[in-house]
């Protein structure tokens, strides 16, 4: 048999995935499983989106879309921006694609030959070093543990940026942290970002409508304008919205960014389906009453987690301000026991928690930072409380 390609020996598949698998897969073996383990909003966009559907499916005209997605989704996108300080861009400035993850991957195949190096904080989100191992890419990871907030430091990044790696990666609201960096945070790091102009800025900011305690979302080009000719804006209608199905993700940047994700566009995908572009513009454009009142309950959902937590001895965990993600430093269960059972690692504990209280999170390692674990707070709201009590009962097990 011929063999794969020498890439795939690096492509691994999502550990998120796989665990949201499983729990799945005892649910429908009759396990009582609560799954804190993936990022799904479990709620539905407004009625507007579906019935703009309606009214678009009388006139599909069946043909192929644009490579870089259609006008009316592409102005609703620059009119959002608009709403979050960023102007100054057209339709020129942007692209859609299948998700915000394959506008990640367009856009490190377009930016990272063989052998870049692409930078950012730890703890990341799991597809950052997937991505970027598939591609070939050098990973430099720029630690950011608990005692630190989750949060990196202008003098980390002017550390790593001196070596010039091709990309520095940045996600705010953090997964998995759920972390928010404030006005006077990001106007630090913008101010090290212009000392180093070798090097792309992309801005993961899918979470940015999801904020809490009035911190508000900060943009490095809000206060250094000079760095918009080499930053890049990636957005996305799955958390926001409540449309993870839908997939469409979507980005702004530089001219020739674009173009290239449009170029790969053409080879890889042609075009998102119409359909998904008509209920992502509505989204954009319309009523945002359910976005909002989405934000408003997960942030009432993280006081609960974050107080059940911080309740448990020997657990810590910085208190997220965005997104719906905690990540507890859960270490102190590490060399204890669990009935039989020895836990020597995150990934101990995470077994443990599934096999002994039907508790399904995500180790800390899978991003990075094996002294925690992720909760998705995201879950069905009657779940919410008896989940987060079986882990406290199972920390107050451990011997």
């Amino acid at each position: 048999m011929p063999k794969l390609a020498q890439r795939m020996s690096r492509a691994k598949p999502s550990a998120i995935m796989q665990i949201a698998q499983k729990a799945r897969q005892l649910k429908a073996e009759g396990r009582d499983i609560i799954s804190f383990s993936i990022g799904v909003p479990n709620f539905l966009p407004g009625p507007h989106v579906y019935q703009a559907v309606r009214e678009w499916l009388d006139r599909d005209s069946g043909s192929y879309g644009s490579n870089r997605g259609g006008k009316p989704l592409l102005d609703a996108f620059l009119h959002s921006m608009k709403g979050l300080g960023l102007d100054g861009y057209g339709i020129e400035n942007c692209a859609v694609a299948v998700g915000a993850k394959h506008i990640l991957y367009n856009l490190a195949e377009a930016l990272l030959d063989e052998g870049d190096e692409i930078a950012f904080p730890t703890p990341y989100w799991t597809s950052y070093l997937d991505i970027a191992e598939i591609l070939g890419a050098r990973v430099r990871l720029l630690p950011c543990p608990p005692e630190q907030n989750y949060k990196l430091t202008p003098a980390q990044l002017d550390q790593a940026l001196a070596s010039k790696p091709r990309i520095f990666l940045f996600n705010n609201p953090s997964n998995p942290t759920g972390m928010v960096y404030t006005r006077d945070e990001i106007a630090a790091l913008a101010d090290v970002l212009v000392k180093h102009p070798d090097t792309w800025v992309i801005n993961d900011d899918i979470y940015n409508r999801m904020i809490f305690d009035g911190v508000g979302y900060h943009n490095f080009v809000h206060f250094r304008p000079e760095l918009r000719e080499r930053m890049i804006f990636v957005d996305s209608l799955s958390k926001t919205y409540g449309m993870p199905g839908w997939r469409v993700g979507l980005m702004a940047g530089p001219k020739a960014v674009a173009d290239a994700v449009v170029v790969l566009n053409s080879n890889h995908i042609t075009n998102i389906p119409e359909v998904a572009e008509v209920a992502a513009a509505a989204a954009l454009s319309g009523p945002q009453d359910v976005p909002e009142e989405k934000c408003a309950e997960f942030a009432r959902r993280r006081d609960i987690v974050v107080d059940i937590l911080n309740g448990i001895p020997g657990v810590e965990c910085p208190r997220p301000q965005g997104a719906f993600y905690a990540f507890p430093d859960i270490s102190c269960a590490f060399g204890k026991r669990h009935g039989d059972r020895l836990i020597e690692n995150d990934v101990d504990v995470c077994t443990a928690l599934m096999e002994a209280k039907g508790v399904a999170c995500v180790p800390g390692s899978a991003f990075g930072e094996p002294r925690g674990l992720r909760i998705s707070y995201s879950c069905k709201p009657e779940e919410l409380e008896p989940g987060m009590n079986r882990i406290r009962d199972f920390f107050s097990e451990l011997t």
